[in-house]
């Protein structure tokens, strides 16, 4: 009978090296940009798990078996018009079906700029999307990814994020205290699924505008956050997927992105799907519409070669 105890102390210690699924904070005490307001974080699963307020960023790590992981690893900032997180229509599910390719998959838990506890609202989001890509770098060895190849994906307003992530990043402060701040937050690709992209009034998103930066915002601002104004030759390489009939998030997003990494010769990949409106996430059982993901692995390899 002693025998059991001490085999269980040893699955239980050998499993807590395993980051599968563990849900891990990006700072350790309260983030920056932050003050306390009594607001509390708000779960709604009664459909698709919605997530509100956001007062605490985290990711939560999803990892293939060693044997079946390929290097690559994909922070995933789930959409909402920065009002709200889908978190399993468009996080956890996807990096389920990323580690199914072999593909490390980290879903990031942002702060979203309509609570109360943010100082400078608008600053949240992209200071937690600039942190996970630190801390998943800094992990990588850890997590059985390659540091130079870690991606940002972006669904929606989530796509945004990703795209302002891709256009605003940094190399890291040598001399930062936390060795996490020390660490390059440029991707090394992004995934963007009907992104919102541009604040340009002819073609956004008006809602996710107004979420990230309140009403009659400055003109620096919607220049500073229209992303396909801000693409150098060092942005990242891109995938885009887009549905032509998308009413809510119309498809010049893409497209005006895509011409812009064009146009500075970064290698980038458009897809335009003639139905699937907003909001499709893996679009399962919906027809030519579903092979979106093996667009984007074989896009993944392509970067490999």
């Amino acid at each position: 009978m002693k025998k059991f105890p001490l085999l269980l102390l040893c699955i239980l210690v050998a499993n807590s090296g395993f980051a599968q699924n563990k849900i891990i904070p990006l700072w350790e005490n309260d983030p920056p940009n932050y003050q306390e307001s009594g607001e509390v974080t708000i779960w709604d699963t009664s459909d698709i798990v919605r997530i509100r307020l956001v007062q605490q960023p985290d990711i939560a790590v999803f990892l293939p078996s060693k044997k079946n992981a390929t290097g690559e690893g994909v922070i995933i900032c789930p959409g909402g018009g920065y009002q709200i997180l889908a978190y399993d229509w468009e996080g956890s599910d996807i990096a389920r079906w990323f580690n199914s390719h072999g593909i490390a998959a980290f879903v990031l838990k942002y702060r979203l700029p309509g609570s109360k506890s943010n100082i400078i609202p608008y600053k949240s989001p992209l200071m937690d999307a600039q942190r996970a890509m630190r801390l998943v770098r800094y992990h990588a060895e850890e997590w059985n990814v390659d540091p130079a190849r870690i991606g940002i994906m972006g669904f929606s307003a989530g796509g945004h994020l990703a795209s302002t992530l891709s256009t605003h990043y940094d190399g890291g402060n040598p001399s930062g205290d936390d060795p996490v701040d020390r660490v390059s937050c440029r991707p090394d690709f992004s995934i963007l699924i009907y992104p919102v992209i541009s604040f340009n009034d002819d073609f956004t998103h008006s809602g996710s505008k107004w979420a990230l930066l309140g009403d009659n915002p400055d003109a620096e601002l919607v220049t500073y956050f229209s992303n396909e104004l801000q693409v150098t030759d060092d942005t990242p390489p891109a995938i885009l997927v887009h549905s032509g009939d998308d009413k809510s998030v119309p498809v010049e997003n893409s497209l005006v992105y895509y011409e812009a990494l064009r146009a500075h010769q970064i290698t980038s990949e458009l897809h335009v799907y003639p139905y699937g409106g907003h909001g499709f996430s893996l679009a399962i059982g919906n027809g030519h519409l579903s092979t979106w993901p093996d667009r984007v692995i074989d896009w993944i390899r392509y970067l490999d070669d």
